[in-house]
């Protein structure tokens, strides 16, 4: 939850790569009542920029909502930037990346490179790399942390589909004439 007169800190990253991407329709997450857009961002460890901006950002939320914190340190706070060596050393999409997850109730606007609106649901899913704008925000309900809002997504460019799904033009080759009949199958004609 999300409180009021606290501070949050903004930040649009650099290219990174988009998982589990619900950005066209909410969906539940969890124990969470409530439906909401979410992205996972897998973002480069050498993209130092943006990693530096995510840490001043936390540390900013932190440092000015000592309300909501309490007396926990930093540390001790649930916090969004997470290492993907650490957490996911078997998947070769978080080799050398940090990942995080951002969610919002209200939808992200979604423009392309030109920064034109994209209208088309198939242009923006897990694998494609785009820039993201965030809001990060202090909360405390089952417990305490910085959770990062997701904003708007600006599509750079396209990459391989995450999540095991192959296109069909992978599977298959063309059925003609010249395959097994039907009946070969065990079905009658």
């Amino acid at each position: 939850m999300k409180m009021s007169n606290t501070v949050s800190a903004k930040v649009v990253t650099g290219v990174v790569r988009l998982s589990y991407a619900y950005v066209w329709e909410p969906r539940k997450q969890g124990d969470d009542t409530k439906e909401k857009y979410s992205v996972q961002l897998i973002i480069p460890k050498s993209d130092t920029e943006t990693v530096t901006a995510i840490k001043r950002a936390i540390e900013k939320v932190f440092k000015n909502n000592p309300g909501v914190f309490g007396s926990a340190g930093l540390a001790a706070l649930k916090q969004p930037l997470r290492d993907g060596d650490a957490e996911k050393p078997a998947d070769p999409n978080y080799k050398d990346s940090y990942f995080m997850n951002a969610s919002s109730l209200t939808a992200p606007g979604i423009v392309d490179r030109d920064v034109k609106p994209i209208l088309d649901r198939k242009e923006v899913y897990s694998g494609c790399y785009a820039r993201v704008s965030l809001n990060f925000f202090p909360y405390d309900k089952k417990s305490k942390g910085i959770g990062a809002g997701l904003q708007n997504i600006q599509k750079v460019r396209d990459g391989d589909p995450l999540g095991g799904h192959t296109p069909a033009s992978e599977d298959f080759d063309t059925f003609g004439a010249e395959e097994k009949s039907l009946e070969d199958y065990g079905f009658l004609d």
